[in-house]
């Protein structure tokens, strides 16, 4: 059994939160990664160098000093804080980038009308090597960089990461994915935190899409879950971390 677990920038960005998090994660036994993104400091960051950050429907624009920018915070800072404080809570962490051991290759996205700079959709993922790890002890913690085999790296999507990396793992084991954020999961009504949706299936979240009660971030999110569990991860939750110590906390779980 593996447990891949995706945190959310707002996580991240509070540092009383994280720590929660973090020793809520450490206690889950068996083999388990953890993926993150930070979005929001490295968007901190590169204003404080003069640089203007662009999204286009929730996708960051990653020309070559972004890309200088992201490499700093996600493969760096990030990483290397939250490695530490999995170190000091006896979870023998190790931080990668999709580039160590050739873990996550990536091509370089190809759109037909927007050009997202160095950002990359994932191609493979050396799952040999990651179950290797795991089963020597190790807990994997990825950022949102991957590379292109060729010595480009590339900002790539931390759900999707978290969704390739489940994807692969359940090949050799039987995977859950849970996506962590500071909702309780996915809302009837995005004003209202109590009105969790417990279980959302396929046809369940056309109909909510289509009534435009889910939209904006948690459809490319949704996506991901619906083609991971296509692929074949066993079970998706998404909801706050307390979930992950205590399963008749108040989350969302995805179905086909």
């Amino acid at each position: 059994m593996v447990t891949v677990i995706k945190i959310g920038g707002n996580i991240i960005d509070n540092p009383t939160e994280l720590e929660h998090f973090l020793t809520d994660f450490s206690k889950i036994e068996g083999y388990k990664v953890l993926v993150h993104g930070g979005g929001k400091s490295a968007t901190k960051m590169a204003e404080s160098i003069g640089l203007v950050p662009q999204m286009i429907e929730g996708r960051r624009i990653t020309d070559a000093p972004m890309l200088d920018v992201v490499v700093m915070i996600y493969a760096g800072q990030i990483n290397k804080h939250i490695v530490a404080q999995l170190q000091s809570k006896d979870n023998n962490a190790i931080g990668f980038s999709g580039a160590d051991g050739n873990l996550i290759q990536s091509t370089k996205r190809n759109h037909p009308t927007i050009d997202y700079g160095f950002v990359g959709d994932v191609k493979q993922v050396n799952t040999k090597l990651l179950a290797t790890l795991l089963e020597n002890g190790i807990v994997p913690v990825f950022c949102a960089i991957t590379h292109d085999k060729n010595g480009q790296l590339l900002n790539t999507n931390a759900d999707t990461i978290a969704s390739e990396l489940s994807i692969a793992l359940s090949e050799v084991f039987e995977v859950t994915l849970t996506y962590c954020f500071e909702k309780q999961g996915v809302l009837q009504d995005s004003e209202d935190d109590s009105s969790v949706i417990t279980a959302i299936n396929e046809e369940l979240y056309h109909k909510l899409k289509a009534e435009k009660v889910i939209h904006s971030g948690m459809i490319p999110k949704l996506d991901n879950c619906f083609n991971s569990l296509a692929r074949g991860v066993q079970k998706i939750k998404i909801g706050h971390h307390k979930m992950l110590q205590n399963p008749d906390v108040l989350h969302t779980t995805i179905t086909l």
